[in-house]
């Protein structure tokens, strides 16, 4: 991949969070996710759902302001994101994806119409996934794709750990060619 490509990809990976558009990342950027995702559902912010999903935003903004906020001053700027989190993201995914893990089990539930502290692992259909990516700003062919291809076994539902390593793969962005 050549520096351009891996611009382009850094870009547009820190558009996904940087979800009003302002230039950084905030905890506002991950309540108002967590915001649209309830509306979307008609779920409330005080039944459980709402506050796992709150619960859930809340440790992925500490986890990500926790290994790109080199400034303290609980923003990630562009210049963090790529210097700090794409390069700690790359070096350890597995890192990321337990950051990410409490969010998007939340989220699977609040798409799915379930109890998050059920003790099956959650799930939920691909189409409510597709809404769900939708909502946080995929466009609507991508979404429709995405969902889709989480659905590894075919089953009709995307499992919560199929979600959260399609997720840590895809902000997992390796370095452009020399």
């Amino acid at each position: 991949m050549d520096s351009a490509e891996y611009e382009r990809k850094i870009a547009h990976r820190f558009a996904a969070f940087d979800q009003d558009g302002n230039g950084y990342i905030d905890r506002a950027d991950f309540n108002a996710a967590a915001a649209r995702l309830l509306t979307e559902f008609g779920t409330t912010a005080r039944c459980d759902r709402g506050q796992s999903l709150y619960t859930g935003a809340e440790a992925f903004w500490q986890g990500m302001a926790g290994i790109a906020d080199v400034d303290g001053d609980q923003r990630v700027t562009r210049q963090e994101f790529v210097g700090g989190a794409v390069k700690r993201l790359r070096d350890n995914p597995d890192r990321f994806a337990e950051i990410a893990r409490p969010f998007l089990r939340a989220a699977i539930s609040v798409a799915a119409g379930t109890d998050p502290e059920g003790t099956a692992p959650a799930s939920a259909p691909v189409a409510a996934v597709e809404r769900a990516l939708r909502v946080l700003g995929a466009a609507d062919d991508i979404a429709s794709v995405a969902a889709r291809s989480l659905d590894t076994d075919q089953d009709g539902r995307i499992a919560e750990a199929d979600a959260v390593a399609a997720f840590s793969a895809y902000f997992t962005v390796i370095e452009p060619d020399a």
